[in-house]
């Protein structure tokens, strides 16, 4: 059993955490509406998200049942702000079947099994990726599947804990390995990068006032070449006569 993490990840997340404390993520009333969110957030933006799931609320489909009820050209319209709408509502369906089935309807009871076991279950549904899969294992179970995401990515190679092009597989790998398996705090460090690449580790980073700019070696280079831009553009200074 670890007990030990790795000092990187730790200081990451200790800085992150002093900065902004709990994050409360994933959103969402219940185990199946967070796995819900987590098929109809792929390739959209959450604000997207949040209005598919307040229709299918509306629609009184935000359970099982109901979003089983549903025919398909209403459950494609309850969802067409998350975009692609009609293969996104067959991935809910299989989604919602596959919980009826295995799980009776309770993701929660699913807790105890085997996380790698599980993976590969939820893996096989259609429209599930490896994104999906373990971000319903995390939130929507609470299995400590860490979430790796194009945010993490960068995240991780700019800090230069990773290459650049590092797989989905060696970014978990990374981060599993160098923290305490648990599932809590999974959640809460995946949730802290999401929120540092939105405000800072964007894809033109904006390094001021980051709570990783002391640490991060791609800060300074960041910041000398805003510098150079400012003084190549910087109006010339006239004498007045």
């Amino acid at each position: 059993m670890r007990t030990q993490a790795d000092p990187n990840l730790a200081l990451v997340y200790a800085q992150l955490a002093a900065a902004w404390g709990p994050q409360h993520w994933w959103p969402g009333d219940t185990p199946f509406e967070v796995a819900v969110g987590a098929v109809l957030t792929q390739n959209t933006a959450w604000s997207n998200v949040v209005k598919a799931i307040t229709s299918l609320k509306a629609a009184h489909a935000m359970t099982i049942a109901g979003l089983l009820a549903l025919s398909a050209s209403d459950l494609e319209q309850a969802i067409r702000s998350a975009g692609y709408y009609r293969v996104k509502a067959r991935y809910l369906r299989t989604l919602a079947l596959w919980v009826a089935q295995r799980a009776t309807g309770d993701l929660s009871s699913l807790a105890s099994e085997d996380t790698n076991a599980l993976r590969r279950e939820v893996l096989a549904l259609h429209g599930v990726g490896r994104e999906t899969a373990d971000s319903i294992l995390l939130y929507a179970i609470g299995k400590p599947a860490f979430v790796v995401d194009a945010y993490t990515r960068r995240i991780a190679a700019r800090l230069r804990l990773l290459p650049e092009n590092a797989t989905y597989e060696s970014t978990q790998q990374y981060f599993v390995a160098g923290l305490p398996e648990d599932a809590h705090l999974f959640n809460e460090f995946h949730a802290l990068l999401v929120r540092l690449a939105k405000e800072h580790c964007r894809a033109r980073p904006v390094c001021l006032d980051c709570p990783l700019e002391e640490y991060c070696p791609s800060a300074g280079a960041s910041l000398a070449t805003r510098h150079a831009v400012r003084v190549r553009t910087m109006p010339e200074r006239r004498t007045v006569p």
